[in-house]
């Protein structure tokens, strides 16, 4: 499945770090090419997705037959590999480190507290058919509270971004992650203006590549919408 022929994008827009893969690639013009893997239809379980990436996971990058597979991983080589802003992904050791301190947090922290509320609120619901279970619900928003209040007194501080005063794959990470439970028309920055303003700061400096890699969930969000 790896033709080794250019740099090739594995992708699932409902994914969350799959996003992230996109966005940096559409702001920094690297040329590519997306293969969509829908999960919704199992697409990552099949033999041959399975022979490129045995945890059955995207994104998967494949750059001249060089396989990749974590968003964090990915992230960090084109911004290494290609010829980009340094700001992406900084070289001053320094910088590089504050990047590196939030892409591990994040793991342990921002994702898996936003994806709580996501699958609790959305996918649990739609795949079963059943209610909303409130009590988890309610559990899951306050971690994610917790967690929002240290991107505000740990990372943003006075600071414009989460790393400094530029952009970096850290903020694209994070972003993404706390858009996701939009699609079920949450928005969890709704009562943190400092939350808010650097979501702004982000959209503005990545443009419309923000609204391509969220179109899909945006329409999710309408769909449900309809429904209630």
């Amino acid at each position: 499945m790896a033709t080794g022929r250019g740099l090739e994008v594995y992708l699932d827009l409902l994914s969350q770090p799959c996003r992230a893969v996109h966005i940096l690639l559409n702001c920094t013009k690297i040329p590519h090419r997306v293969r969509t893997v829908a999960l919704r239809r199992g697409e990552h379980r099949t033999p041959d997705f399975t022979k490129l990436n045995p945890m059955q996971k995207v994104p998967v990058m494949v750059d001249n037959g060089f396989v990749l597979t974590e968003s964090d991983a990915i992230l960090k080589y084109l911004a290494t590999v290609y010829d980009v802003p340094e700001h992406w992904y900084p070289r001053q050791p320094e910088r590089r480190a504050r990047v590196d301190e939030y892409t591990a947090w994040h793991h342990s922290n921002t994702r898996p507290h936003t994806a709580k509320v996501f699958i609790l609120e959305v996918l649990l619901p739609a795949q079963s058919g059943s209610q909303v279970d409130e009590e988890r619900l309610i559990r899951a928003l306050s971690q994610l509270d917790d967690t929002l209040d240290k991107l505000e007194s740990m990372f943003l501080r006075r600071q414009p971004f989460l790393c400094g005063d530029d952009i970096t794959v850290a903020d694209l990470l994070a972003v993404c992650e706390l858009m996701q439970p939009v699609g079920g028309g949450r928005d969890v920055l709704q009562d943190r203006p400092q939350l808010q303003r650097w979501r702004s700061r982000v959209e503005s400096a990545i443009g419309d590549a923000f609204e391509r890699a969220h179109a899909v969930l945006f329409a999710l969000r309408d769909r449900r919408k309809a429904r209630l």
